[in-house]
């Protein structure tokens, strides 16, 4: 952020030279009778302008190849992460698969889809892309986006206990949210009948006792 704001500084800068050489230059056309000294201020004048576009230029330009690379990056990056959501998915299917789990070599099978996914993240850390840590956090829009609610009176009201789908960061923007499930209170008719029951079981114990 402070590097832009250097950056538009210098280019109003460069941009003021420009107008004040082209009021220069515009004033001594006006005056035909120019000395020798007069015409030296007024090239280097020009050739003041024209260093301060050529600047100007090229810093629009480094500033358009950024801004394409870094979007062309969080594209592939977006459809990359698909991978390990196939592998995850691959993982839980193999894992449940009935005719697989007598298979003594399924094990070695789940551990090797282990540690490509594992490559995979490691590969993806070394280039900004990190996995959104969600589990137990307090709910944040920015980052997460609720799939449903678990009623829980163990936590608090918006606290994340289940993660369905990863989210991830690219360099602090967000490439996708995390799909979870977040606690909520019991609803009120829930907490009659589960006192009800309650008060029921306690009188019962009181009938035996």
């Amino acid at each position: 952020m402070k590097e832009e704001e250097n950056n538009h500084k210098k280019e109003q800068e460069n941009k003021k030279l420009t107008e004040d050489s082209d009021n220069s230059k515009s004033e001594k056309k006006e005056n035909p009778d120019q000395s020798d000294e007069e015409k030296i201020i007024a090239l280097e004048d020009k050739l003041a302008r024209t260093l301060a576009e050529m600047e100007n230029q090229r810093r629009r330009f480094e500033k358009e190849k950024e801004d394409a690379f870094e979007f062309g990056g969080i594209i592939f990056a977006k459809e990359s992460l698909s991978l390990i959501d196939n592998l995850d998915r691959a993982k839980i299917s193999i894992s449940n698969d009935e005719s697989l789990k007598k298979n003594k070599d399924l094990s070695k099978f789940l551990e090797n889809i282990e540690i490509i996914q594992k490559d995979l993240i490691s590969i993806f850390k070394k280039n900004g892309i990190e996995q959104i840590n969600c589990l137990n956090k307090k709910f944040d829009p920015n980052f997460h986006q609720a799939m449903l609610e678990i009623e829980d009176e163990t936590k608090e009201p918006g606290i994340v206990i289940q993660e369905i789908q990863k989210g991830f960061m690219m360099k602090k923007r967000l490439l996708r949210p995390s799909l979870v499930g977040v606690t909520k209170l019991k609803s009120e008719e829930k907490q009659k009948d589960n006192d009800e029951k309650d008060k029921k079981n306690k009188e019962k114990d009181d009938d035996k006792s």
